[in-house]
């Protein structure tokens, strides 16, 4: 075997033992524990050499080695493959997310599942508004002069709206303008990307009929609210403690940059931007470009695909945790759930 490779089988045997038992690994323990063929004073050097070249270090504290962001990073590119999940853990999956009721219901059970499943902290990001399509849109009389504008998306989204209307004249007798606005907004909505809205709403002033104008002016400045004006994007965040589960080694300094980092949500959702459906981004200590995720490492995985294409996702979900993490578990986790969402949400 030759020697490069023996050094990744030692250095993968070190990332292992130490994920697993959180303490430093020291060469005889390495011996003990793992078939690596070699004797103690071969694993001794291999990993004096592995020291040198920057994959593993030296806590004050201990004997014992630890990997370093180099060599975690080391570790994740080598990997041959992300191991499916078993398929009693697919089941888990699938009866847990199956009993949501909405679109807030999936996102706050695929939060608890992940955080579950991988012992870490667990974001979901909503749907991108901007990446989704109008599937329907329910207008309802409540007064004489007041509409309940209903805005349903592709996703599962739902956005609800009153507006005070004029009283409507000039209709033809018999016919009910409500109902008319319905059929008209459905014809020029449905299928729609939210991004492309704005144009059509201003399309349909010029098109309506006389006697609908009001209604359509009054509705319009609620549409291009609701449809080209989206909320910021929302993160839901699950499972904070499991930060503190680990020893004084994972966050050597302070929790508290991390945590307050989680909650601003801001500095995730730029994470969460660049995911991409099916393809796992795994972003190692110093690698994180914000200071409060340096200890920290980001796993992450677009879900669903927006307007049917492959490349562009309808949000971001993943998992941050301390750099001593089981990358191919959560990996799996990650990416299983990511398409197990995308999945529900396309039926739905």
């Amino acid at each position: 075997m030759a020697h490069e490779e023996r050094r990744l089988q030692v250095l993968r045997a070190i990332v292992q033992d130490y994920v697993s038992t959180n303490d430093p690994v020291g060469s005889k323990a390495l011996a003990a524990r793992y078939d690596l063929g070699v004797s103690p004073a071969t694993i001794r050097n291999d990993m004096a050499v592995l020291e040198e070249e920057g994959y593993i270090t030296q806590p004050h504290t201990s004997a014992g080695r630890v990997p370093t962001d180099k060599g975690y990073r080391f570790f994740v590119d080598r990997l041959s493959a992300i191991k499916p999940l078993s398929s009693a853990e697919r089941r888990a999956i699938e009866r847990f997310l199956d009993g949501a009721l909405d679109l807030d219901d999936v996102l706050a059970r695929t939060v608890r599942l992940l955080a579950q499943l991988t012992r870490n902290v667990a974001v979901i990001q909503y749907p991108t508004l901007s990446r989704s399509a109008v599937r329907h849109l329910e207008v309802v009389q409540l007064a004489s002069t007041r509409l309940l504008v209903v805005l349903i998306t592709d996703t599962g989204r739902v956005e609800q709206r009153v507006v005070e209307v004029p009283p409507t004249t000039g209709a033809p007798a018999g016919s009910d303008p409500v109902a008319e606005l319905r059929t008209l907004l459905n014809a020029a909505f449905v299928g729609a990307k939210l991004a492309d809205a704005a144009t059509k709403v201003a399309d349909l002033l010029d098109t309506a009929p006389a006697h609908l104008r009001g209604l359509v002016a009054a509705v319009s400045a609620t549409l291009v609210e609701t449809l080209v004006e989206p909320g910021e994007d929302r993160l839901l965040v699950g499972g904070t403690a499991n930060l503190t589960r680990g020893g004084a080694l994972d966050f050597p300094g302070s929790l508290r940059p991390l945590l307050e980092a989680l909650e601003e949500q801001v500095v995730v959702l730029r994470l969460m931007g660049e995911v991409a459906p099916g393809a796992v981004l795994v972003s190692i200590g110093e690698e994180n470009e914000h200071e409060s995720f340096t200890g920290a490492s980001v796993v992450s995985v677009g879900y669903g695909s927006a307007g049917g294409t492959a490349d562009l996702a309808l949000g971001g979900l993943g998992v941050v945790g301390p750099t001593r993490m089981d990358y191919p578990g959560t990996m799996a986790a990650v990416r299983a759930v990511a398409r197990y969402v995308g999945q529900l949400l396309a039926e739905s």
